[in-house]
């Protein structure tokens, strides 16, 4: 298949790395000195599953030079989404589908605006890899999966023959009966733990054992369900048992990285997690005290990084 990894971070980069390794016809869109690392030297992944070396590795920053691909894999953060549909047009021929990777349920409608419905997948993946240095990822493992499927959840041969190139690729990948109840249930679990971890700076190892963040962090769970029933998406009570065992699953000092950009100052996804959990429940009727007030409590903060705020 011919594919375009749009946003070459860690997690859409060491897809696309994978792909190319068994043999996919894969670019790469990046820019900065990511991308001149990798026009030169290749594009290198430290991982536990094997390390990747895609040298010489098809770069650029435009991606007209690419032209129509059969896939566009979107690596972007969710507030560059839209943006990025813009840009990805070259991208996009007849029988284009894009397969987005990002957590939150409002990306798949954010693309089908700009590029029509027939284009887009639901997609969401698990893995824990990052940029170390410009040109190299790190993947440090855990689960590394993929799940994507039409948004109406029909079977089609385009979602199958994506299934199978990822599939070749080493990759773990799913299609779920229910693609919109797996996103939602993906959001009950890094919106609920990554914003707890974010207001109140504490690893999951802290949140789990202090009896009144674990029951926090069970309320932020049962509002997203909440929600997602008040919208006709099936999640089942038996996803926040799962959610919590997850959490219990990680080491002492796992954090998300809505956590980790909060405390670094750098730009969040607090709007796509906590805030859509916010606009969503608003829209329905549905309280959800519990993600309001981590909303706002670290708005000030979100709006610092993005240069809106100075209070230093």
């Amino acid at each position: 298949m011919r594919i375009a990894i749009f946003g070459t971070g860690g997690a859409a980069g060491y897809f696309g790395a994978r792909l190319a390794q068994a043999g996919e016809d894969v670019f790469f869109i990046a820019r900065g000195e990511h991308l001149r690392a990798i026009q030169q030297h290749g594009l290198h992944v430290e991982s536990v599953k094997g390390d990747v070396d895609i040298h010489p590795a098809r770069a650029t920053s435009d991606p007209a030079e690419v032209g129509p691909v059969d896939a566009v894999v979107l690596g972007v953060k969710t507030w560059q989404v839209r943006e990025s549909a813009e840009a990805m047009r070259p991208l996009i021929g007849p029988e284009t589908v894009v397969l987005p990777l990002q957590n939150g349920v409002e990306v798949c409608q954010q693309l089908a605006e700009v590029l029509g419905s027939e284009h887009v997948l639901g997609g969401l993946a698990t893995i824990i890899s990052y940029i170390v240095a410009p040109g190299r990822l790190r993947h440090e493992g855990g689960p590394c999966s993929i799940a994507f499927a039409e948004l109406d959840n029909r079977p089609s041969e385009r979602v199958e023959r994506l299934r199978a190139a990822i599939d070749h690729a080493g990759v773990s990948v799913t299609v779920p009966a229910n693609i919109q109840s797996a996103l939602w249930s993906k959001l009950l679990f890094v919106s609920s733990l990554g914003g707890l971890g974010a207001v109140t700076r504490a690893p999951a190892g802290v949140l789990r054992r202090l009896p009144e963040t674990r029951r926090l962090l069970e309320a932020a769970m049962h509002e997203v369900r909440a929600v997602a029933l008040a919208h006709g998406v099936p999640v089942n009570e038996d996803q926040i048992t799962i959610a919590t065992a997850n959490v219990d699953s990680l080491s002492e000092g796992g954090t998300m990285s809505l956590q980790r950009d909060i405390i670094a100052g750098r730009p969040s996804e607090l709007d796509a997690w906590n805030g859509a959990v916010m606009r969503l429940g608003q829209a329905t009727g549905v309280d959800v005290p519990t993600h309001t007030f981590i909303y706002e409590a670290l708005l000030p903060q979100e709006r610092r990084a993005r240069g809106l705020e100075r209070f230093d």
